[in-house]
């Protein structure tokens, strides 16, 4: 084993871990608001083409257009509430609103393209912001080099940014209890060890895909929806430190292209295309009145749904998706056939899947599916853990001091139960419907928080020891001393028994998720009796986890990759547990509660796992609706 002695270290005022859209939404605010700081980003992959929104998108999910009297906060905030069940931190949510829209002018003055409606140009004479719309929220947008445009304006911003970095660890100060200090980790390409001492950190890494078995394997395994690279980065590092967790039962399981995972939103937003059954008939409404029995009218009102075009949760059509097929009435099928038959529309079905799942579109062209003439199947996907998009899993923050209830504000906006840490994006809890340009506006909130509580010197007097250093660096390193040990035991092809690989050890964590915390093969059921079970199973694997080997540098990458998965698994497992209601049918349900149960559980589920003991501490805390009802 190589002995990696190189130790590059950065004492910084603010570290930010991991540049996605959040990431660099912080990394851009901090130097507005922090004039003289040092502000360091980190990031696992290269910041051109990192996070989600990596490859492109087709649209930005997430734009009031308050000034042109298109929408609100307010309207948002009932927007994500009646999607999400009830359950979403409308604080965090409005604050996010209201400043949205001025992140999605700075993408277009940077140089993204956003499309405009001619129509609208012309008859409201609205030249600058006259955008052509997909729905209520969406804004259509030539994607893609969304990343790398707004990645430049981060790394403009930056003191210094770090590609290829692997944060593994936040470090602690030994001087005062539950305060950040700041990160390490290792590059994963030459194998340094990167210390960053920091007064603040933000968080701005990805959920979790490949934590559930996925549906895509052997020759097609990696083919998932979520960006595959997302290994729960941002839970494992917070709940590592203590960090208080949200509603990360809340998993997501969406209705996509069979297969290559394309979007459907642009499809049913857009081009109007619609579903149907196997036998080509309509079959959503057939399960409305089972789920209006499980959940109650309020939610599934399919009258007022056509009246006021409030939506109907997408968990609940995600669940009449599964409910037909199980009934064996599949396939589900997208019929595209009549839209198609428009040029226009035609291409812009087409061009939905080169400018961000270009897969899609290869796929159907291998497998000669022309969905001009062919209704391509629809199925559901495993699920994921995130903050962003149509869920809300992540950590619990404070709110701002102008709109929270005592119960979400301690002192800083998007600050976490740990002083100095901060989320954006995925790692912020009760905030889904945010997307890439809400996942910005985050970062940039963090960001400005962030430098207040420097200046307000509560970052002052941290102490961070060599031996912490030293204790991580050893931690960190060593699947490399345990592979190059028990290499000479295997005993057949990988098999050894003195160390576990990545790989193996990730389908092992995705069989007991998908088998006990409800996947795709038992059709997202669970219950009480496999959810203790499957806690107990982890259990074990996190002992088998101590003797995880790595043959190289990518294979360390891979086993801290799983760690954190398994640290999010764990969490997800003891949330799922802990709600003992099916709060989001089609997400997933809990076969002894299949009822949603408002008198008991109209509350946000909130999780601290004890950094010395591993112990978890499951609480309800109050969900506030600081938005009427009324539009």
């Amino acid at each position: 084993m190589k002995a990696y002695k190189t130790i590059v270290e950065d004492n910084i005022d603010i570290l930010v871990a991991g540049a996605g859209l959040g990431g660099t939404g912080a990394a851009y605010e901090a130097r507005y608001w922090g004039r003289n700081k040092k502000i360091v980003i980190a990031e696992k992959a290269n910041i051109n083409r990192s996070g989600a929104v990596a490859q492109g998108l087709y649209a930005i999910n997430c734009y009031m257009g308050t000034r042109f009297g298109e929408n609100n906060p307010e309207d948002h905030v009932r927007y994500a509430r009646i999607d999400l069940m009830g359950m979403v931190r409308e604080d965090l949510l409005f604050d996010m609103a209201r400043h949205v829209d001025s992140a999605v002018h700075k993408f277009e003055e940077w140089g993204l393209p956003l499309m405009k409606d001619p129509k609208r140009e012309n008859a409201e004479g609205l030249a600058k912001g006259a955008y052509m719309r997909e729905g209520k929220w969406q804004i259509m947008i030539h994607g893609e080099s969304y990343k790398p445009i707004v990645a430049e304006a981060a790394t403009k911003n930056a003191d210094k940014t770090y590609n290829r970095i692997m944060v593994t660890h936040l470090l602690m100060d030994e001087a005062q209890e539950n305060r950040v200090a700041g990160a390490v980790g290792f590059n994963v390409r030459t194998g340094n060890y990167h210390v960053f001492k920091s007064k603040a950190t933000i968080v701005g890494a990805g959920g979790a895909s490949n934590i559930f078995k996925p549906r895509s394997v052997g020759e097609g395994a990696g083919r998932v929806w979520y960006a595959p690279w997302s290994s729960g980065s941002a839970y494992g590092l917070m709940i590592e430190a203590g960090a208080k967790m949200t509603q990360m039962e809340n998993r997501i399981v969406l209705a996509r292209f069979k297969d290559g995972y394309g979007p459907v939103g642009a499809y049913f937003l857009h081009l109007k295309t619609y579903t149907q059954n196997g036998y080509g008939e309509e079959y959503e409404s057939n399960w409305f009145p089972e789920l209006e029995e499980r959940v109650g009218k309020r939610y599934l009102d399919v009258e007022a749904s056509h009246v006021t075009a409030r939506p109907i949760p997408t968990c609940l059509r995600t669940s009449a998706i599964i409910s037909e097929i199980n009934a064996g009435r599949g396939p589900i099928h997208m019929v595209t056939m009549e839209a198609f038959q428009d040029p226009h529309l035609e291409e812009v079905g087409w061009e939905n899947f080169l400018g961000m799942t270009v897969g899609q579109a290869v796929l159907w062209a291998a497998t000669d599916i022309d969905p001009k003439y062919i209704n391509p199947e629809l199925t559901t996907s495993e699920p994921y853990v995130m903050g962003s998009h149509a869920t809300g899993c992540g950590a619990w923050c404070s709110g701002p001091e102008d709109l929270s209830p005592e119960e979400y504000f301690w002192g800083y906006n998007r600050m976490t139960s740990v002083s100095g840490l901060f989320g954006a994006g995925d790692a912020v809890g009760g905030t889904p419907h945010a997307f890439s340009s809400g996942s910005f506006t985050e970062g940039r909130l963090a960001a400005k928080a962030a430098c207040q509580y420097i200046d307000d010197g509560k970052a002052e007097g941290i102490v961070v020891s060599d031996q912490q250093i030293a204790d991580r660096k050893e931690e960190i390193y060593k699947p490399l001393e345990t592979y190059t040990v028990g290499r000479n035991e295997i005993v057949a092809g990988t098999v050894s028994p003195s160390y576990l690989l990545p790989m193996p050890g990730l389908q092992r964590l995705q069989k007991i998720m998908d088998e006990y915390c409800g996947g795709v093969t038992v059709s997202y059921m669970t219950n009480d009796k496999l959810l203790s079970m499957g806690m107990q199973k982890l259990k074990v694997m996190e002992e088998d986890m101590e003797k995880v080997g790595a043959e190289d540098i990518h294979q360390l990458m891979r086993a801290w990759e799983l760690k954190h998965r398994l640290r999010t698994s764990e969490c997800v497992f003891q949330h799922t547990f802990f709600r003992k209601e099916t709060r989001w049918p089609g997400y997933y349900y809990r076969g002894d509660a299949m009822k949603l149960d408002d008198d008991n559980w109209h509350v946000l589920t909130v999780s601290h796992r004890d950094r010395n003991t591993g112990e978890y501490t499951m609480e309800k805390a109050p969900c506030y609706h600081l938005v009427n009802d009324e539009e």
